[in-house]
Parts: structure tokens; C-alpha cells; sequence
């Protein structure tokens, strides 16, 4: 008598189980390397921005008080994050410091341990979310 080849559905449920089990482990881990490399978008935008308020206070001896003066978008270069400009704490008349800050936008917003990322005319780096390790 020659046996029949082939899975048992036990086999087949456990197979299953397996791969449901690796896949419940690896998808969340896979999450957080994507949102973890989409902060470079973040950081890249940030140290560009810094680096032509640096060029305009050169020729200006000042810092420019919005984006659009600096040939910037409000969007980061991906487009995962918002970019706004501040010069909160300058004097007036002279305007002496910034802080540019990037938020999380579209798929990205899910980040929390690093909600946004904040760079300032002393080169300053922080973030908001509570984890220290958001630049590199």
C-alpha cells in the first residue's frame, strides 16, 4: 500500500501559527526602524535651514525671520515633517537668534518618542517626547 503525500491540517494550522507569531514580532520592530529613518528627513531639513540662516545673517547682520526669505518650504525635503522658523527672545530691531523645529507630519505623526525635533542658531539640538537619543 503506498502512502498518501501531503500536509495534515495540524501541520498546516501550526505553520501558520508560526508565521503569525514571527510576523507579530518583526512588524512593530519594522515600524520603528521606518519611523527611526525618517528622522533624518527631520535633521537633514533642520541643519539646511540653519546652515542658509547662517548665509543670510553674513550678508544681512541678521537672521531672516521666516522660511520663505530663506528660499525654504515649510515641508521637509520627504515631506514627513513641518518646518517653522522662530526668533522668539531677539531683541527688537536686531534679529539676533532662531530656532527652527520640525513636527511630524502624515505617517510620521505616529512618533512620539521624538515629537518633534528643534535645532537653534547656537547649534543647539533638542526634542520633545522624551527620548535623548533623536539625533544622532
Amino acid at each position: 500500500m503506498v502512502g498518501k503525500a501531503g500536509f495534515t491540517l495540524i501541520e498546516l494550522m501550526i505553520t501558520v501559527a508560526i508565521v503569525a507569531i514571527i510576523a507579530a514580532i518583526a512588524i512593530p520592530s519594522y515600524d520603528n526602524y521606518v519611523r527611526e529613518a525618517r528622522r533624518a528627513d527631520a535633521q537633514i531639513s533642520l541643519v539646511r535651514a540653519a546652515q542658509k540662516q547662517e548665509q543670510y545673517h553674513s550678508i544681512n547682520s541678521g537672521y531672516a525671520t521666516t522660511l520663505a526669505d530663506l528660499g525654504l518650504s515649510t515641508d521637509s525635503a520627504e515631506g514627513f515633517y513641518a518646518l517653522t522658523l522662530t526668533n522668539t527672545g531677539c531683541s527688537s530691531g536686531y534679529v539676533g537668534c532662531f530656532q527652527i523645529t520640525a513636527t511630524p507630519t502624515g505617517a510620521q505623526s505616529s512618533d512620539s518618542t521624538c515629537a518633534t525635533l528643534s535645532l537653534d542658531q547656537s547649534g543647539t539640538r533638542s526634542s520633545t517626547g522624551g527620548a535623548d537619543d533623536c539625533w544622532p
